[in-house]
């Protein structure tokens, strides 16, 4: 194929979507395929392709897809498509996804955006240039609780935020017992590791909530020089780590408004709050585990009396989450090509989580505060 500027259709229902990659976040329970029937008046999942073509076919034949490819470039010239889900490994998003805009198509991709602020950069112009609508997981900023903290914080709620901890982190795959599908040894490598994996969850729900940051400070290193797989089908399977597997990070928004941001693999259980923000007059908690969705502390509550109330706006409760899992990505697209919805996973914010997670690798390495330059 030409790098030709082809022109996209006149948006219309149904969107014609081709997923790029048939892995665990394709085909899980919490992923886009099976929870794609939610969006069945909007969206028509028309092919899937992966280099495991075998894999490929089994996930076409599993969800009545109607064509499977051992390519992108394979898929682009098969079938028509207005949009690709890129669902690819990290160290090959940049390079997938400039495919698939080059070719004339929407885009949602997996997160991160990409591996440098210079491959972000041309996504985005590409993306303008050529008309084509650009959004990127990670879909927790269209939760309901996020949504209802980021306006909370807006209206007041909590006054002045002082400072944020935000807990993005997991025991890292196949480092609990119940294993992992495939072989995870690729996300303890260099080009990948748990700040791009995970990380980046907490860096675009607090900059979501508080707004852009200005500058970070981090520590970085490897905990254990290789990991061993607890279960599931690659059980005992020992891993060389040589990603930094242990992230911890401070971003400042000025105004002496700062957040502790944690990207790690090494958080076997928690009971604390995913985030939590406390301000001048009050605190937010979002996911306590077995407590709320959302849960606020407020001064004033009563005549000389604060404490904890839990707001009652169904904003509160993570329903969205719960009924289209990783499909919401796909779903947001749809609303942003066939209705013209602003895009709320925009590509300028992924570029800013980008250039966080570059700032906590240069910072950690060199021992200093990183300038952030992005906004969005």
């Amino acid at each position: 194929m030409t790098d030709s500027q082809p022109t996209p259709r006149e948006p219309r229902a149904p969107l014609r979507v081709g997923i790029l990659g048939s892995g665990g976040i394709a085909t899980a329970s919490y992923g886009v395929l099976p929870n794609m029937h939610h969006y069945a008046s909007r969206v028509t999942v028309s092919a899937v392709a992966d280099v495991a073509h075998d894999q490929a076919r089994a996930v076409a034949a599993e969800f009545g897809i109607p064509a499977a490819y051992a390519s992108l470039d394979e898929m682009l010239d098969g079938t028509d498509l207005d949009a690709v889900v890129n669902l690819t490994p990290i160290p090959v998003h940049a390079a997938t996804s400039r495919r698939i805009l080059q070719s004339g198509k929407h885009l949602a991709s997996e997160k991160p955006l990409a591996t440098t602020l210079a491959e972000a950069d041309e996504l985005i112009e590409l993306a303008r240039e050529r008309g084509l609508a650009l959004v990127c997981a990670p879909p927790d900023l269209l939760y309901e609780p996020y949504e209802r903290a980021a306006a909370l914080v807006r209206e007041g709620a909590v006054g002045k935020v002082a400072f944020a901890r935000v807990r993005s982190s997991h025991a890292g795959p196949g480092g609990g017992p119940q294993g992992w599908p495939s072989d995870p040894t690729w996300f303890y490598q260099e080009g990948s590791g748990p700040l791009l994996d995970m990380g980046v969850y907490g860096i675009h729900e607090i900059t979501g909530i508080l707004g852009p940051a200005k500058r970070v400070a981090a520590f970085a290193g490897i905990t254990e020089p290789s990991r061993v797989v607890r279960g599931g089908p690659f059980r005992g399977l020992e891993i060389p780590v040589t990603a930094a597997d242990n992230c911890l990070f401070m971003l400042d928004f000025g105004e002496s408004t700062f957040a502790v941001v944690d990207g790690t693999f090494n958080v076997l259980a928690a009971r604390s709050p995913k985030v939590e923000i406390f301000g001048r007059r009050g605190v937010l908690n979002l996911f306590r585990p077995d407590g709320p969705d959302l849960e606020l502390y407020r001064t004033g509550i009563a005549d000389g009396v604060d404490g904890w109330v839990q707001p009652t706006s169904p904003l509160a409760t993570n329903a969205r989450r719960d009924t289209y899992g990783r499909a919401l990505l796909v779903g947001h697209l749809a609303d942003v090509v066939l209705d013209g919805a602003p895009p709320v996973l925009s590509a300028e914010h992924a570029r800013h989580a980008l250039e966080i997670m570059i700032g906590v690798a240069a910072s950690a390495r060199e021992q200093r505060f990183v300038e952030l330059t992005t906004t969005f």
